[in-house]
C-alpha cells in the first residue's frame, strides 16, 4: 500500500523531494495537483470540489487501503478525500489545514478571493518578489527560488479559481469530518 504526498498553493509535488528521500519506503508518491507545474485536464475545473473529485479518483487507481500525508491545501484535500471516502486510507496526516468555520483566511488569500485584487495582485507576482516573500516566511532560499520558477500563469489562474471556491470551506466541509474513521493526525505550527 502506498503512501500518496499531496502538495499546497503555490508549488508543485517538488516540494516533498527532501522529505521523500529520507523515507525507507519505495512505495511513496508525490502527487501534482492539476494546473500546479501540470496542464489542466480536459474540462477540469480547478475548484476545491475539482481538486477533491480529482484527488479521490488518483486515490481510487492505488492499491487500497493508503497512507495520506497533505500539507496546506494538500492538506485540506486529504481530510475532504478521508471525509468522504473513509475506506480509501489506512491513515492520513495534514499539515496547515485550517477547516473551522471560524477561520480567518490571510491577507493574501482574501485578496485573491476578491475578484479585481485577485488579478493586479498575480499580475505583480513575479519569481523574485515570490521568492523574497517565501524566503522572508522562513522558507530556506533554494526551495524558495525553485518554488517561484514554477508559478505561471496557470497556476496563477488555478490558485484564484480555488481560493474563489473555498471563502466558506469550513461551514461547507465541517458535517463531514465526523464520517472519517482513519486514525489521523492534525499538525499546526
Amino acid at each position: 500500500m502506498p503512501a500518496i504526498f499531496v502538495h499546497g498553493v503555490p508549488d508543485t509535488s517538488r516540494v516533498w523531494h527532501r522529505v521523500l528521500s529520507r523515507l525507507a519506503r519505495r512505495d511513496v508518491i508525490a502527487l501534482s495537483l492539476p494546473g500546479f507545474g501540470t496542464p489542466l485536464p480536459e474540462g477540469f475545473q480547478p475548484t476545491k470540489e475539482g481538486y477533491v473529485g480529482w484527488l479521490v479518483s488518483q486515490l481510487a487507481q492505488q492499491p487500497q487501503p493508503v497512507d495520506l500525508v497533505g500539507h496546506d491545501w494538500g492538506a485540506l484535500l486529504v481530510v475532504r478525500a478521508v471525509s468522504l471516502e473513509p475506506d480509501l486510507a489506512r491513515s492520513w496526516a495534514a499539515g496547515a489545514a485550517p477547516l473551522d468555520p471560524e477561520y480567518e483566511w490571510h491577507k493574501t488569500a482574501q485578496l485573491w478571493q476578491t475578484p479585481g485584487a485577485g488579478e493586479r495582485l498575480m499580475e505583480n507576482l513575479t519569481p523574485q518578489e515570490l521568492q523574497r516573500g517565501l524566503a522572508a516566511a522562513g522558507v530556506p532560499d533554494e526551495d524558495a527560488a525553485k518554488t517561484a520558477k514554477n508559478v505561471d500563469a496557470t497556476m496563477k489562474a488555478s490558485i484564484l479559481t480555488l481560493y474563489r471556491s473555498a471563502v466558506h470551506v469550513g461551514r461547507e466541509w465541517l458535517a463531514d469530518l465526523a464520517r472519517i474513521t482513519a486514525p489521523g493526525v492534525v499538525v499546526l505550527g
